[in-house]
Parts: C-alpha cells; structure tokens; sequence
C-alpha cells in the first residue's frame, strides 16, 4: 500500500466530512498529505487531524491538482459537477452521494462483501446508502448461508442522517417542548421530536420514496443479485445517531436459527448481539461512534417460509457513510 498519498475531503466540514477525518486518523491511513474542501463559506476555518489544525480550502474546479484519492460527501450536485474534474486531474473518486451510484460504469461498494469490485472503477467508486449499508452488512452473510430471494424491512433512521442540520432540529426542538415554547420547523415537513415520521426522502409515483427504493436497487447491485425483490418503509425517528432496521427475508434454503447466528457471527464489520435471556439486542444508543453494525432478534419468520426476522443496526455516518468510504479508499491504496 502506497504510503504517501494526497487525500482530499469534499465537504469536509459536515457531518460525514468531519468523520471522515477522524476515521483516517483512527485507521492510520497511508497518506502524505490532506486537502479538506468546503464551499466558500466555510473556506479559512481548521479542523483538527493528527495533532495539527488544517486549513480548509474552497472547492474550485482546480482543487484536485495533484490529488490521488477524493473522498466525497458534499450531495449529488456537487459529486455531478466536481466528481468529472477530479478524475480528469488524475485522482480516483470515493463518492458519498446518490449521483453514481446506479451508473453501471460505476461499482458500488460495501468491502466486507464485493471489494473485488473496486478493481474495475474507471475513475469513479461509489459509496452506497446509509441503510443500504447496514442492511446488507446483515443480511448478506446470511444470504451465502442460504441464499436471499426477498425481503420486508423497516427502517428507524437517526436524524444526523439529514446531517448536522437534521441534529440540530431535534435539539432544538427538544428544548422548545420543554420550555413551553412554539415549536419550529425547518428541516422536517413535521415535529420529529417526540414523533415518527414514515417519510425519508421524496415520494415517488409508486408511493414509496426515493430512499425506500435506494435499498432495492442498490442491494441488487452490491450483492449480485439481479432478481432481489424487497418491500421497504423508510422512518425517520428522534434518535440522534445510528440507523436500525427491521427485516423479515425469504430464502432459497430451509433456515435454521443456530446457523443464521453463526453465518452472522463469522461475518466481517458485524456482531451478534443476541441474547434475550438478558435483554440483548442491538441499540441505536449504544452503535453511536461504533464502527460495527450488530445484528440480533434472529428467529424464525412465521409468516414465510424459509424466512428469517432479525434487527439490524449500525451508526450510519460510520459505517454508512464515512468509514465505508475510508474503507473503499484503503482498498485503491491497494491497488
């Protein structure tokens, strides 16, 4: 592995950019130098990273000048615009947004289960959704036990997956609750706080939301699966940090508990949690700052054969988002 590359974080002041660097630092990744990019606005403030205070710079269409990797997380516009720039300049683009990743030029990566798939970008790495993410880290060991045909799932996503705007509100709105104050929106069509909200992303013709139908698509392409069919209900809760999912999935082969929890257990990035004798299962509270998901309530669906429900859940601006990125970028390292 190269030792002396030049990293650059587009967006590198929100929420995924800023763990995105306390990720490199955290895993020691080889590089020699480090550009973090930010719009005008945020341009001239420092971030801490190995013990010094970096300088952030403005995005401009001559950021990525002798740049070998660009970590990107800054939405699908700006991937759109500035993604082509940094590749013509030379670097390998790890890309946070939804902007490339049904490109069929383009691999989307999870590491734990198509790595290999880093070897054919053309410029250009994908970094999947969130709760794509965290879903898949669950139930792709699973599917190689016994080989996935479909799911139902239900999401409970954290508010800091709406970035630090989305933290805010809650906070915000936490506090004007307890203090008999109006309650303000800005963010969320509703109160989030105190409140559920089946509504993440826009809503489609279909009924069911861009995001809903994100996990479709991108677990078809993360796993191979061509002929993957889910039915998925995307919720934001008044949870600050760690995304969790509910998942009933039907499989090819007779299931059993004892093997879907080794399948589990065996698996890279998650870990069984799966005691209820003593009330253990996976909690949002405690998957905050955890690089691994958990996964835990494994039994046997009574509704469908050869199905399996578990709960899944994972810190989505780790996993999900930042670290799966670092982790795609160690992988060009590699290369």
């Amino acid at each position: 592995m190269r030792e002396d590359l030049h990293i650059a974080i587009v967006g590198a002041t929100g929420a995924v950019g800023l763990d995105m660097l306390k990720t490199l630092e955290k895993r020691n990744f080889p590089l020699g130098s480090l550009t973090p990019l930010a719009s005008a606005r945020s341009a001239g403030k420092t971030l801490p990273f190995r013990g010094q205070e970096i300088l952030v710079q403005e995005l401009t269409g001559d950021s990525f000048v002798g740049v070998d990797i660009a970590l990107f997380s800054a939405g699908g516009a700006i991937s759109k615009e500035f993604a082509p720039l940094a590749v013509n300049a030379g670097a390998v683009v790890v890309d946070n947004s939804s902007a490339f990743r049904m490109d069929d030029s383009v691999p989307l990566v999870v590491p734990e289960i198509n790595t290999t798939d880093v070897a054919t970008h053309k410029g250009i790495i994908a970094n999947p959704n969130c709760s794509t993410i965290v879903t898949v880290m669950a139930l792709y060991p699973l599917h190689q036990a016994f080989g996935v045909k479909r799911m139902f799932a239900s999401t409970y996503q954290a508010v800091s997956g709406s970035g630090a705007m989305g933290i805010a509100e809650l906070k915000r709105q936490v506090s004007e609750i307890n203090d008999g104050r109006q309650v303000t929106r800005e963010v969320y069509p509703h109160q989030i706080a105190f409140n559920v909200l089946p509504h993440v992303d826009v809503f489609l013709e279909s009924g069911y939301t861009k995001e809903e139908m994100k996990m479709v698509h991108e677990s078809r392409k993360i796993m191979g699966l061509p002929g993957f069919q889910a039915s998925v209900t995307c919720v934001r809760v008044p949870v600050y940090r760690a995304h969790s999912i509910s998942v009933s999935a039907e499989f090819e082969k007779p299931v059993s508990v004892e093997h879907a929890r080794e399948a589990i257990a065996a698996a890279p990035g998650i870990d069984l949690n799966d005691d209820i004798a003593s009330n253990g299962y996976p909690l949002p509270l405690e998957l905050a700052g955890q690089d691994n998901c958990q996964v835990g309530r494994i039994r046997k669906d009574c509704a469908m054969e050869n199905g399996l429900s578990f709960w899944v859940a994972g810190d989505q601006l780790l996993k999900g988002a930042a670290l799966n990125t670092v982790q795609i970028a160690e992988e060009v390292a590699r290369l």
